[in-house]
């Protein structure tokens, strides 16, 4: 059973904003809200199926695994192990991310679903999702919080590195339409 927790609102004027094209990018009242809620697994699944197809030639094959696994977890989602929480501007769906706990007794937590549409990267967005996230796995207790990415997506290695993952697998992998290096990074939240 999802619930649907308190939103989360903070203004972003003063800290870590980046620029954009060269022009000073304002982001204010960025609403992060925790849960579910109708049309969430078609908004974080739409930005998945756009973005990778247009920046790495991702086919139906990426869009239906996004779609499919996203559903499966939310339907067998648990509060006490599970999080999901998106971000919104003015009620539009600005990025997600989840953390998925039903390997949190062998392998760890799973971070996923973790992103941002390209014109609000660098705006903190990405950044106060990871915190969330990785603050959620230290508060319950979690060991381990892993992730699987692969090689050229730099900005958001840049995140999960500035919090302490570090790359602990690669691999060759081609069953999305286009031939990529699938990495996994792990998080060891027991230092």
């Amino acid at each position: 059973m999802f619930l649907i927790y308190k939103a989360f609102v903070f203004s972003g004027n003063d800290s870590g904003i980046a620029q954009m094209k060269n022009e000073p990018m304002s982001v204010n009242n960025i609403e992060v809200l925790a849960g579910y809620r109708p049309g969430l697994i078609g908004d974080i699944t739409k930005l998945h199926a756009e973005y990778y197809f247009e920046n790495w030639g991702f086919h139906i094959n990426f869009e239906t695994q996004v779609a499919t696994e996203l559903s499966q977890f939310c339907l067998r989602f648990d509060p006490a192990s599970d999080g999901l929480w998106a971000s919104y501007i003015d009620r539009r769906f600005v990025g997600s991310i989840a953390i998925d706990g039903s390997l949190r007794e062998t392998e760890g937590s799973r971070l996923r679903w973790f992103i941002v549409p390209p014109e609000f990267q660098g705006t903190g967005i990405g950044a106060t999702l990871l915190d969330k996230a990785v603050d959620f796995c230290s508060r319950h207790g979690f060991p381990r919080v892993f992730l699987w990415t692969f090689k050229g997506l730099d900005a958001a290695r840049f995140l999960y590195e500035r919090v302490g993952f570090v790359l602990t697998e690669e691999h060759s992998f081609s069953g999305w339409g286009a031939e990529i290096v699938e990495q996994k990074f792990t998080l060891d939240l027991n230092k």
